[in-house]
């Protein structure tokens, strides 16, 4: 689950991974939606995980940055 934050507004979550080589995988998949939705959130990543910031444009998330991360735990459940 995404959770909101404030100071900056933003939505963050953290992937868990069991091997590093899914997490470049996952980091392209990524990449990929970033160029296609122009949406380009702070990523962080260790050995075993991926942590997003996807930092709002309003005070609210919009229809564009929910299907944006949406998406992301799609990649997330389909690897």
């Amino acid at each position: 689950m995404w959770k909101e934050r404030e100071s900056p507004l933003r939505i963050e979550k953290r992937f868990e991974f069991g091997q590093y080589s899914k997490i470049s995988k996952f980091i392209g998949e990524i990449e990929k939606l970033c160029k296609e939705r122009d949406i380009y959130p702070n990523i962080s990543f260790g050995k075993n995980f991926v942590s997003l910031s996807i930092f709002l444009e309003n005070a609210e998330i919009s229809d564009k940055e929910k299907s944006f991360s949406m998406d992301i735990d799609k990649f997330y459940l389909e690897d």
